[in-house]
């Protein structure tokens, strides 16, 4: 289901919205809230383990979240996603930031993982909204492939698989393999 008022909505309008019914999650895209689908078994152990890994990882310089929507524009439009997981530094951190609040910043990190029904190739387009908006990098991990594909502000995407060590000059001293994540997550290789 779709919510939308008789025109688009705005971005206050959204955010005012009421929760919908059960655990429901919207996006604003395009003027309508759209109902971002339910994750399932193998997605919610990845999310964990993304997490884990990253808070690990990164150390207290920055903050770890799941399913936080983030306030930013597409097409020139108010956008709200709700990413999979996203990291933010301390430094891109605002200060007045409200624990219970949309996140008003683009993040340092969105993970999206693919879920049924969505495409790779929708994945791509997403992505490259995410860095439209000045996200610095976006992750889209693919679970059947068991593989990650980095989209970079900078330069050409690239996809990660098995023992390939993921590493990146913006996140210091981040080093693991995509294996290893699906390992920690505890999703066998023939899922």
């Amino acid at each position: 289901m779709i919510l939308q008022a008789h025109n688009q909505l705005t971005l206050q309008e959204f955010l005012n919205l009421s929760p919908g019914e059960g655990d429901v999650t919207y996006e604003l895209v395009d003027g309508q809230a759209i109902p971002k689908m339910s994750p399932k078994k193998f997605h919610s152990k990845l999310t964990r383990a993304f997490l884990n890994l990253i808070e690990e990882l990164s150390q207290g310089k920055g903050e770890v979240c799941p399913e936080l929507a983030i306030a930013l524009t597409r097409h020139g439009k108010d956008w709200v996603p709700t990413p999979d997981l996203l990291y933010i530094s301390n430094e891109r951190l605002p200060a007045d930031w409200e624990e219970e609040g949309t996140c008003s910043v683009p993040p340092d990190l969105v993970i999206e993982i693919i879920s049924p029904g969505q495409t790779f190739g929708q994945m791509i387009a997403k992505a490259q909204d995410y860095l439209d908006a000045n996200v610095l990098r976006v992750s889209v991990v693919d679970s059947k492939a068991r593989s990650m594909t980095v989209f970079y502000s900078d330069a050409p995407p690239k996809t990660f698989m098995g023992d390939e060590v993921l590493t990146d000059s913006l996140f210091e001293g981040w080093e693991f393999t995509v294996e290893q994540v699906f390992q920690m997550a505890k999703i066998p290789l023939n899922s």
